[in-house]
Parts: structure tokens; C-alpha cells; sequence
């Protein structure tokens, strides 16, 4: 009886005019929210914003170190870690119907809504060591890019007999007081143009990475490479090859972040369910059906 008192409370009530309360709800969504605007150019923005991040930036040398067996086998197995969990947050958007049932808005209200009791303190916990990592780095990331940026212009002026070096701790203060600033903005995850303009420069600086890669390739450059990575004895020392394994397995799970972000964009389209499960069968039912 209370569970069924509970769940008439998160239904809302329509007047006969298709009103909410006595107000127009031509803006409101069918849970009483502001109605949801995205449509599939701006869920594409989001996903490849997420996908195709900084994190591709570090694949090259990850494969370098694991070689080309473990190397492309560990992409693959991280893409079906990426699709299994993908498909699972997709499908807890709604509960408990995944066509009819509430909205989840975000991956906490899903694991609430299926899981509940001690597994929410568990998951959410999980979730913030899973997101402070991926914070970290991108902070990394972010004073690498802009530390090498600083040598190659040292370089250009002094010439490369010059060592250049520079510090990492500096640029990733600037980096965290400007995401500190950027966190302030108030409804910043409405900004749809800015992963529109995210998309584009992640389709810029991984289509420069791979022209140059194949400007040195063309050019006559040979690199040594083999089947198991850099070589112990040759290329680095056993502890070397030890960490630097570690290093890119890091790295490729990295560039594999898409997932923790997908509910929240989900909750943003009106057409999401459709858009980020058109592989499966059940998709044309939810198309036709009207309820959605």
C-alpha cells in the first residue's frame, strides 16, 4: 500500500485542458520538468566529446609500449566493457518500464531506482573515485599539452641543443583554477554549442595527430616496433617496462570514459532513448510507440 502511495506521488496530475496545477505545461516535460530540447546533433556532440577526448592523445604511445598484440587486443576489450555498461545505464533510464516508467536524470536516481539499499552508497562511491581519476587526467593531460607546447616554442627560439625544461605543477594550478572558475557557471550543462565546438576540435587534433604520424611514416622515418612492446634491456629496464605497462593500460581506460556521462545525456534529448539504442531490435517499438 505505501509502495503503491509512493509511486501515484511521482505521477502528476493533467487538468482537463492538458494542464499541470493550473498552468499551461507546453514547456513542461511528462514529469513536470522543463521539457527536454536536445536532439541527436547535440547527443552526437556529447558522445564524441566524450569519446574522441584527450585521452585518444595517449593511444599511440600506449600501443608503442604494449605492442601490437596486447595493445589492439586491450582496445578491444575495453570498446565491450564500454558497450556492455552503455547498454545497461541506457536501459535504466526509465524504471521500472524502460518505455513508461520514471526518469532517471542521473546515475545515482538509476542505481536508486534499481538496486536501492546499501548498493547506492556503494555505486555512488565507485562513481566519485571512477570520477576524481578521470579529473586527474585530464589535469595531467591538460599541463603535458600545454608544457609541450612551451618546449616546442623554446626549441623554435633557442634551438634543440637547448634543454627547455619546464615544470608540470604550474600549469596544472591554471588549469584547476580555471575549471574551479568554469564550475561556477551556473546551468553550464545546457551549453549545447560548446560540445559542438568540443566535437570539432577533438575531430581537429586527432586528425593532426594522425596526419603527422603519417607525414613521418611517408617521409622515410623508420621506428622500431614489435609484437610486445618496447623491449626490456633495449628500450627500457625491467621496472620501466613494468610501470610503463601499468601506464598505458591507464591510459587506454582513460580514453574508454565514455559511459559516466551517458544518463546525463540521455536526460537532455528527446529523442535519446532512440538515438543510444538504435542497435537494438526493440527500437522500432519504441519509435511507434506514443507513449514516449
Amino acid at each position: 500500500m505505501d509502495k503503491e502511495m509512493q509511486n501515484s506521488s511521482l505521477r502528476i496530475e493533467h487538468g482537463p485542458e492538458g494542464s499541470v496545477g493550473g498552468g499551461i505545461r507546453k514547456n513542461l516535460d511528462d514529469d513536470g520538468r522543463p521539457k527536454r530540447t536536445g536532439t541527436w546533433v547535440t547527443a552526437s556532440a556529447h558522445i564524441i566529446t566524450a569519446v574522441i577526448g584527450s585521452g585518444v592523445l595517449s593511444l599511440a604511445w600506449a600501443i608503442a609500449q604494449l605492442g601490437w598484440v596486447v595493445g589492439p587486443l586491450v582496445l578491444v576489450v575495453f570498446s565491450f566493457i564500454t558497450f556492455f555498461t552503455s547498454t545497461l545505464l541506457a536501459d535504466s533510464y526509465r524504471s521500472p518500464d524502460p518505455i513508461t516508467g520514471n526518469r532517471n536524470y542521473t546515475y545515482m536516481d538509476a542505481v536508486r531506482a534499481n538496486l536501492g539499499g546499501r548498493k547506492v552508497q556503494l555505486c555512488g562511491l565507485a562513481q566519485y573515485v571512477n570520477l576524481i581519476g578521470i579529473t586527474i587526467g585530464y589535469t595531467i593531460t591538460a599541463s603535458i599539452s600545454m608544457v609541450a607546447v612551451r618546449r616546442s616554442n623554446c626549441f623554435h627560439k633557442h634551438g634543440h641543443a637547448v634543454k627547455c625544461q619546464t615544470s608540470n605543477n604550474p600549469y596544472m594550478i591554471i588549469f584547476a583554477c580555471i575549471q574551479i572558475m568554469l564550475s561556477q557557471i551556473p546551468n553550464f550543462h545546457k551549453l549545447s554549442w560548446l560540445s559542438i565546438l568540443a566535437a570539432v576540435m577533438s575531430f581537429a587534433y586527432a586528425s593532426i595527430g594522425l596526419g603527422l604520424s603519417l607525414a613521418k611514416v611517408i617521409g622515410g622515418a623508420r621506428s622500431r616496433t614489435s609484437l610486445t612492446g618496447v623491449t626490456v634491456g633495449v628500450d627500457v629496464s625491467a621496472e620501466q617496462k613494468v610501470w610503463r605497462t601499468f601506464q598505458a593500460l591507464g591510459d587506454i581506460a582513460f580514453a574508454y570514459a565514455y559511459s559516466t556521462v551517458l544518463i546525463e545525456i540521455q536526460a537532455s534529448q528527446h529523442c535519446c532513448y532512440i538515438f543510444l539504442n538504435f542497435y537494438r531490435l526493440d527500437t522500432l517499438s519504441t519509435i511507434l510507440d506514443p507513449r514516449y
